[in-house]
């Protein structure tokens, strides 16, 4: 055998290897792209697409590629016609021509990137103007035509599969679920894992400007006959989830005028009271002005008004005990409705989490060591929070693989910007906050203050404050954190070693252990000796 050192073909080329990897490595570990050219040679290995929605509705048609875990699926490309093919629905009781053309080039344009994707699984569906139009029979067979094969959805399936998407979005929802498109408002009522009721009403975003033509009285009066119809929403408890681009321009909305911390309105939240002032004013809001607000499009802004003025209407008929948004609806309750029910019990929140931060240096089985090993002393017996601080936990080993001037701004907009399911604004804040302090700045950020409480964020920077501790002990390795132990005893923080692990009691050890502590209000010690058993 030839050695290998004066192969120089064979050194170029592993050392080419290596500085691929490497390279791919950093790019993940920043958060940024890698590049086909970083993945030659298995440097790294890429996140495939392997499915697709394309769902056909009264405003918009849209083509949703996913890719990644399927409990938690990553947008991996998001593309929409607004072809409004339903906007004469109230007049003429059919889809224009001009708006048919248009989406069916869409349509056409859609499966010709599909095939040359080579994604095979694709769910395509048809909502309100294709089930309502006069002429969307003819539509729906032009589409087939192309090569698709749609399902045009019932009002009460269109309901269902929305409500599926929302229950993805929030395990354990219970409420009522409204699903406002151009066509029609969706109602449904979920508990316990399961829709219980559904109903379509014709009081879609199009055709509420023919309704309001008629005055205010004749407008309530109108929708108030409509929601009747769905009585059983006034009487199930739980807040009132909004579904829907004009209801998540709402929420932009609000969280502009309150100039809110962040941006993503997924799991935003609005008391009634906070809904029905926001409502009122977008009700008499001028909608070319509603443009120069980040996230509001002119077709949506189009809408927002007559959309508000049913809100009203509907928080005055159901009296919800709260609304929050939901990102989540059709289209991924499709993707819900087809997992096996032990794949739609896991944690959307730590699936998420863990496909992310994994190609970035995270490992999930340290981080569970890491959160036990630091649990007893940074929330006592103050439980409650643990798969928040797993997820944070994670975060933070990512963000070890950042670059140190990098770190905080990258990781904190990653918990507060970056779109997690099962997670509310106070998870957010809290992850932030642990962030933060485990980069070494653990004082308290006044904006944080507005989504949880001062109690919740002192606890999260612990958190922070132990991870960093963590990583200062042997770089936080199964083997360091297994030969030792962090307890509270009495009014002190006690570090133990294991007599063969006490060449890791380094200065730099105790400065963390230190700094802990005096967020904790206690002394701090550090031995060697028999740790005393958890509480």
């Amino acid at each position: 055998m030839p050695c290998l050192f004066h192969d120089q073909p064979f050194a170029q080329r592993a050392w080419r290897r290596a500085e691929g990897k490497r390279r791919a490595e950093a790019h993940l570990a920043q958060g940024r792209a890698v590049t086909p050219a970083l993945t030659k040679r298995g440097a790294v290995k890429i996140e495939v697409p392997d499915r697709a929605v394309i769902d056909i509705g009264s405003n918009t048609v849209r083509l949703v590629v996913y890719s990644g875990p399927r409990r938690a699926p990553n947008v991996w490309l998001n593309e929409k016609v607004t072809a409004r093919l339903g906007r004469d629905l109230a007049a003429t009781g059919a889809i224009p021509e001009e708006a048919e053309t248009l989406a069916l080039e869409g349509l056409t344009r859609f499966a010709a990137i599909l095939r040359d994707l080579g994604i095979a699984d694709v769910a395509t569906v048809a909502t309100a103007a294709s089930r309502d139009a006069s002429n969307g029979p003819d539509f729906i067979e032009k589409v087939r035509a192309i090569g698709l094969e749609p399902r045009v959805l019932t009002g009460v399936e269109e309901a269902e599969v929305a409500a599926s998407g929302v229950m993805g979005a929030f395990p354990g929802a219970a409420g009522v679920v409204a699903d406002l498109g151009g066509g029609s408002l969706e109602l449904a009522a979920i508990a316990d894992g399961a829709c219980h009721e559904g109903v379509s009403l014709p009081l879609g975003t199009l055709r509420l400007p023919a309704l309001m033509n008629e005055g205010d009285e004749a407008f309530r009066n109108a929708v108030e006959g409509h929601l009747a119809k769905a009585q059983w929403a006034a009487e199930q408890d739980g807040p009132l989830y909004l579904v829907g681009g004009t209801w998540r321009a709402l929420a932009s909305f609000a969280m502009h005028k309150a100039e809110y911390p962040i941006s993503d309105p997924q799991a935003f939240c609005l008391t009634p009271e906070e809904a029905d002032r926001i409502a009122a004013r977008l009700t008499d809001a001028d909608p070319d002005t509603l443009t120069d607000i980040s996230d509001i499009s002119s077709s949506r802004a189009a809408g927002l008004p007559h959309a508000a003025a049913m809100l009203r209407i509907m928080l005055a008929r159901f009296e919800p005990s709260a609304l929050v948004i939901s990102a989540w609806g059709l289209r991924e309750g499709l993707l819900f409705d087809r997992l096996k029910n032990g794949a739609k019990e896991q944690d959307p929140l730590l699936t998420a989490v863990t496909h992310f931060t994994t190609p970035r240096g995270a490992d999930i089985t340290n981080a569970t060591l890491t959160a036990a090993w630091t649990a007893e002393a940074v929330d006592g017996r103050n439980r409650g929070s643990e798969r928040i601080r797993l997820a944070a936990t994670m975060l933070t080993q990512a963000a070890a693989r950042i670059e140190p001037n990098l770190r905080l701004a990258h990781s904190t907009d990653w918990a507060l910007e970056k779109r997690w399911l099962g997670l509310d604004h106070t998870g957010r804040a809290m992850i932030a906050q642990c962030l933060r302090a485990s980069c070494g700045s653990p004082k308290l950020v006044a904006d944080y203050l507005r989504m949880a409480d001062e109690e919740q964020l002192h606890r999260a920077s612990a958190w922070g404050l132990a991870n960093r501790l963590c990583r200062k002990i042997g770089a936080g390795t199964r083997i360091s954190l297994l030969g030792s132990a962090l307890r509270r005893e009495d009014d002190r923080l006690v570090l133990r070693f294991d007599k063969s692990r006490a060449y890791l009691m380094a200065d730099s050890v105790e400065s963390e252990l230190a700094n802990l502590a005096d967020w904790l209000g206690l002394k701090h010690e550090m031995m060697v000796g028999e740790p005393v058993p958890a509480k």
